[in-house]
């Protein structure tokens, strides 16, 4: 991905409140029996908050990767076979699975159980205590809300709803809702602009058309015939320069400003509200 993507000093996006949740997970990890990490399935690398993984090194792990169903399922599967040959605990999830509580808390209850058997025969009981935790959209709340078959946490599509530690009791487990943080600095390009793409850092730090742009730029290079088939585009657009592609999407759709000119903001918009939405596939 090119640098022009993503300004680098907007990345630094850091607010006080992320390093708040840092503190307070520093501060809450020792009462914590498992601790249940959502990943987006699209991006598990990327939502891998290193920051996270050093507070939380010491306790049993359950990688959740959610949004299965807008990922490519080899390559998910490829990531379940990394983190179970690490000792972790790890399942696909789809995005969409509110209400349904059983089919959420039953695989989880499975792959639970051959963890926290480590921990039983070392002495350890009333193993109840999971922290729930990810970077900013991954959905976690959504996920709770789905083992919980009820709405008890918030739940939106853009990061930083939660803003403070939820308890949230649901049978015999104790769930600890955090804040989604990401980590203070990114050595990476690729994985801030990433994380960018699926809404994890709020777009209007960022400059939307170039977002757009990457995106488009990214997806065609993996998925050419998703995007031909969403935008009604033929070869010879779908190999334009990035930009030119961006407003002969906005040319589809007639989204126009006056004077005729495309407008390629609402174009940048709709692309990325779009792949957010798995209108792509």
């Amino acid at each position: 991905m090119s640098e022009d993507i993503i300004n680098r000093r907007a990345i630094q996006w850091f607010p006080g409140h992320m390093a708040k949740t840092l503190r307070l997970m520093e501060t809450e990890i020792r009462n914590v029996d498992c601790v249940l990490q959502i990943l987006d399935a699209r991006i598990p690398l990327s939502s891998l908050n290193p920051e996270i993984e050093r507070i939380t090194s010491g306790k049993p792990h359950l990688y959740i990767m959610n949004k299965a169903d807008l990922a490519d399922p080899d390559i998910t599967a490829q990531w379940l076979a990394y983190f179970k040959s690490a000792g972790a605990g790890c399942l696909p999830m789809n995005s969409k699975q509110s209400g349904k509580a059983g089919a959420v808390k039953g695989p989880i209850e499975k792959e639970l159980s051959a963890l926290m058997e480590r921990r039983r025969k070392k002495g350890m009981i009333g193993a109840r205590i999971r922290m729930v935790v990810g970077i900013p959209n991954v959905g976690k709340s959504t996920f709770i809300n789905s083992f919980a078959g009820a709405a008890r946490a918030k739940a939106a599509n853009k990061p930083g709803v939660t803003r403070g530690k939820q308890w949230i009791t649901v049978d015999d487990y104790d769930l600890m809702d955090m804040p989604g943080v990401l980590w203070k600095k990114f050595d990476s390009l690729e994985t801030a602009t990433n994380l960018a793409f699926i809404g994890s850092i709020k777009d209007d730090i960022l400059d939307i058309e170039e977002l757009a742009c990457g995106l488009l730029s990214g997806v065609r290079a993996i998925y050419p015939q998703r995007l031909m088939e969403r935008y009604k585009l033929d070869e010879q657009a779908l190999a334009l320069p990035p930009y030119d592609l961006l407003q002969a999407i906005g040319a589809k759709r007639g989204m126009l400003i006056s004077g005729g000119e495309i407008d390629t903001e609402r174009a940048s918009i709709a692309v990325l509200d779009e792949f957010r939405g798995a209108k792509m596939g």
